[in-house]
C-alpha cells in the first residue's frame, strides 16, 4: 500500500511525527449511479483538504488522539468507470487492511460503495451488524435498472444472510421497500427520524452490544440546515450532538471493526460542509479507538 506523507494525509499531521499505524483512510470517490445531485467524487480530496485545520486536541477525550491512533491516508489512485470492477477494487484493498490487522475507513464518493466495501468484514468475521447513518432506507433491489445502485446500497450488503442492520435517521423510503423490510424484520431495526425525540438508547444499547459492527454514514443523514452539500439534502434529520451520542454509545458497547463515510458533494466556496465531515471522520476513529476514556 502507497500513503499520503503525514502532511498531505488526513490531519496534516508534520512529516516529523513518528507512528505505526492503526487506520488506514482510503479516498474512494467513485461517482456512477448518484440520481440528483453531482460531485461526490471530489468528496474524499476535500474531505482530506479541510481536515488540515481540524483541532487534533478533543476536549472531550482530553488528548490528541491521532497520537494514540495513528492514521495513514491511501495515495489516491485509478477508480474503474464499470462499477463492479470499481466494487472488487475496494473489496480487495479492504482485505489487504484487514489482513495487516489495521482498521479501514474509506472517504466516497457515492453510497454504492458500501457492498464493495463491506464484502471481506462478511468473510472475516461471519456475522456483522451494519450501523447505517442515512436520509434513505437504501433498500430497493435496484433503481433504474441497476443493481448496485446507491439506492440499493443497504439492499446489497443484506443479500448475506449473516448481517443484520440498524439504521438511524431515515426519513424516505419508497412503497417498493417495504415488503422487503417487513420481510427482514428479524435481522433490521430502524430509528425514524420521525421518532427521534423519543428514540430509545436502551433499546439501542441492547441491540448493538458486544456485536462487530460496521459503520456506514451517508452524510444525507444530517438535517439539510447543516449538510446541503450532499446529492439529495433532506430536511427533518439528525444534528451533530444527537450523531455523535449514537457513535459514543456504539463505540461503548459493541467492537466497530471498519466504517465508511459517503455522499458528500462539496458546494464551492462552502468549506464548512467539507469540515464538518472531516470532523465526524476524526471522532469516529477517536471514539472507537478510546472508549474507554468515554464517562
Amino acid at each position: 500500500m502507497k500513503y499520503l506523507s503525514n502532511k498531505n494525509g488526513f490531519l496534516g499531521v508534520d512529516n516529523k511525527f513518528n507512528f505505526r499505524e492503526k487506520v488506514v483512510i482510503v479516498p474512494f470517490g467513485l461517482e456512477k449511479t448518484v440520481s440528483y445531485g453531482k460531485g461526490t467524487k471530489n468528496g474524499p480530496k476535500e474531505i482530506i483538504k479541510a481536515s488540515h485545520q481540524v483541532e487534533l486536541y478533543d476536549e472531550e477525550l482530553n488528548c490528541e488522539p491521532y497520537k494514540k491512533i495513528g492514521i495513514k491516508t491511501l495515495k489516491p489512485f485509478k477508480i474503474d468507470k464499470n462499477i463492479n470492477k470499481a466494487l472488487d477494487k475496494i473489496s480487495s484493498i479492504n482485505k489487504d487492511i484487514l489482513d495487516k490487522k489495521l482498521f479501514p475507513m474509506t472517504l466516497g464518493g457515492e453510497h454504492s460503495i458500501t457492498p464493495g466495501c463491506l464484502k471481506p468484514f462478511i468473510k472475516k468475521y461471519q456475522k456483522i451488524c451494519l450501523l447505517h447513518f442515512d436520509a434513505h432506507a437504501d433498500l430497493r433491489n435496484n433503481y433504474d435498472g441497476e443493481k448496485y445502485s446507491h439506492a440499493s446500497a443497504i439492499r446489497r450488503c443484506l443479500d448475506s444472510p449473516n448481517v443484520s442492520l440498524i439504521s438511524f435517521g431515515i426519513r424516505n423510503i419508497s412503497k417498493s421497500e417495504i415488503p422487503f423490510l417487513k420481510k427482514n424484520s428479524s435481522r433490521i431495526t430502524i430509528f425514524w427520524a420521525k421518532n427521534k425525540n423519543n428514540w430509545n438508547f436502551e433499546k439501542f444499547k441492547k441491540l448493538i452490544k458486544n456485536k462487530t459492527v460496521y459503520l456506514t454514514f451517508d452524510v444525507d443523514s444530517l438535517d439539510s440546515s447543516i449538510m446541503p452539500a450532499t446529492g439529495t439534502p433532506e430536511p427533518g434529520g439528525l444534528f451533530w450532538d444527537e450523531t455523535l451520542k449514537i457513535i459514543r454509545i456504539a463505540s461503548k458497547h459493541s467492537n466497530i471493526v471498519g466504517a465508511d463515510i459517503n455522499e458528500l458533494a462539496p458546494i464551492k466556496g462552502f468549506n464548512s460542509y467539507n469540515f464538518l465531515v472531516a470532523k465526524l471522520a476524526y471522532k469516529i476513529l477517536s471514539y472507537k479507538f478510546l472508549s474507554k476514556k468515554l464517562v
